[in-house]
């Protein structure tokens, strides 16, 4: 849904608020009911409900962030956002490894489920507090013609952030999908020190997000360049997530776990701002199915980094390789985001062109 555009063609041509609700409506629904249904057939199309409600969630967070948030005041805002995303599995970690010896699989969905829906009654109330007739600048007709999917795709810049997205959500899946079981497996980890470490680690993502969004926001209103403090950040960032590779050739279990720490330390670091590149690059005119392009591309890595590296561990006995192969990834996520991107400021569309 979002690489065919369609979840971005909703975030621009609808109320991006109201849109984002029904989302999470449908993929809270679908979790509640994997925690309820039995057989393949039915899990297997509950899983695609939720896909397609998560679909609309970041085209609609670039939407009002392009519309509503000014161009300075991004890092923060899409830090917040990701710190997000990243504290979610952290207490699903962390509450599911409890939940999981105690009731079993089941509930922790059903659970897990009836916590979402909880989050639409204050976000609806914010929703309707909005006065009838006063649109938000969400909401506003758009200065042109929303420019369609091929002209975003004419764009060098948009190349380079969608592979350069791809790149680092290949080493975010790499930590999300097989962390656990490399501590468990190769570090002889319990389930309880597992799931402790697992959820410190995303913690440590989630604030060094949040810093160094704060931090790139600072410079930038202190007077240094987007281009500079942004692009700066993303590959610095990316480019110190390499300490990751020689943690399956160490022995010392404290060294190996400084070492993951501090990976995920600067992958927080990178993803505080890569989205608020996004959104100058596209402007509110683009904001949803740029958006929704990029993190298509860039989500395909959860189907890679799973693969690739289950294939790779599986055949050599080892993580090391496969340790290797993220961090080699990340770096070239990091020449993308410096060297294919290009100046960090609104690019011109022929619609807005003809206006």
């Amino acid at each position: 849904l979002q690489l065919c555009g369609a979840a971005g063609w909703l975030a621009d041509r609808y109320r991006a608020d109201v849109v984002l609700a029904w989302g999470v409506a449908l993929w809270s629904l679908a979790t509640l009911s994997t925690g309820v249904l039995s057989g393949f057939t039915l899990l297997f199309g509950a899983r695609l409900l939720l896909g397609a409600g998560e679909s609309v969630a970041y085209p609609c967070y670039s939407r009002i962030f392009a519309s509503e948030i000014p161009a300075a005041n991004r890092g923060l805002a899409n830090a917040l956002i990701d710190a997000g995303s990243k504290v979610g599995p952290a207490l699903g970690t962390l509450f599911g490894g409890m939940l999981l010896e105690r009731v079993g699989w089941r509930m922790f969905f059903i659970v897990l489920g009836l916590a979402s829906l909880a989050w639409l009654a204050p976000f609806g109330r914010l929703v309707l507090r909005a006065k009838p007739g006063e649109p938000t600048p969400q909401q506003a007709p758009p200065a042109g013609p929303s420019p369609g999917t091929l002209e975003i795709l004419g764009k060098r810049s948009a190349w380079g952030a969608f592979f350069g997205h791809f790149c680092g959500n290949y080493f975010w899946y790499f930590l999300l999908t097989w962390l656990p079981t490399y501590l468990v497996r190769e570090r002889g980890f319990d389930l309880q020190q597992m799931v402790r470490f697992t959820t410190l680690s995303f913690f440590a993502i989630a604030s060094a997000t949040v810093l160094a969004g704060w931090t790139s926001d600072r410079l930038i209103l202190r007077g240094m360049t987007p281009t500079r403090v942004r692009k700066s950040v993303v590959v610095l960032g990316l480019s110190c997530t390499t300490v990751i590779l020689p943690v399956a050739m160490v022995r010392d279990n404290r060294v190996a776990l400084g070492l993951l720490l501090a990976a995920c330390v600067s992958f927080g670091v990178y993803a505080s701002n890569h989205w608020a590149i996004t959104q100058t690059l596209s402007g509110p005119l683009a904001a949803g199915r740029w958006t929704s392009l990029q993190n298509g591309v860039g989500n395909l890595a959860g189907v890679a980094a799973s693969w690739i590296t289950g294939v790779v561990s599986d055949r050599t006995h080892s993580f090391a390789l496969a340790f290797a192969v993220a961090g080699c990834v990340a770096l070239s996520g990091a020449a993308m985001w410096g060297l294919v991107v290009g100046r960090i400021e609104e690019v011109e569309w022929k619609g807005e062109s003809r206006a």
